[in-house]
């Protein structure tokens, strides 16, 4: 093969570098060829998700004119409804706490 021997050394090793890209296909194509799984490996591997959010947009309080503080105030409500939501709180629970 024909070298071209205007390369610098900084240029050679920018060839051999391996790039973020190249490792993770690299490790992805590793964990794809390893066959060899027990059943302790896949329940590690189990993900736990957490329940879906439940968003209820304030559009029809919000409809019409509202002050800045008006509107300000409804989007602190709104937020302490999402909160006592993610606490999981049902709607007669959260009306009962208000």
């Amino acid at each position: 093969p024909r070298v071209n021997t205007s390369l610098s050394s900084d240029d050679l090793l920018l060839e051999d570098l391996e790039t973020e890209g190249e490792r993770q296909l690299k490790s992805l194509l590793q964990h794809q060829l390893d066959t060899s799984v027990s059943v302790e490996q896949c329940k590690s591997k189990r993900k736990c998700f957490a329940p879906a959010a439940f968003y209820k947009p304030f559009g029809e309080e919000a409809a019409g004119a509202l002050s800045l503080s008006q509107f300000q105030a409804l989007q602190e409500n709104d937020k302490e409804t999402a909160s006592l939501r993610e606490l999981g709180l049902s709607d007669a629970e959260i009306l009962l706490w208000k």
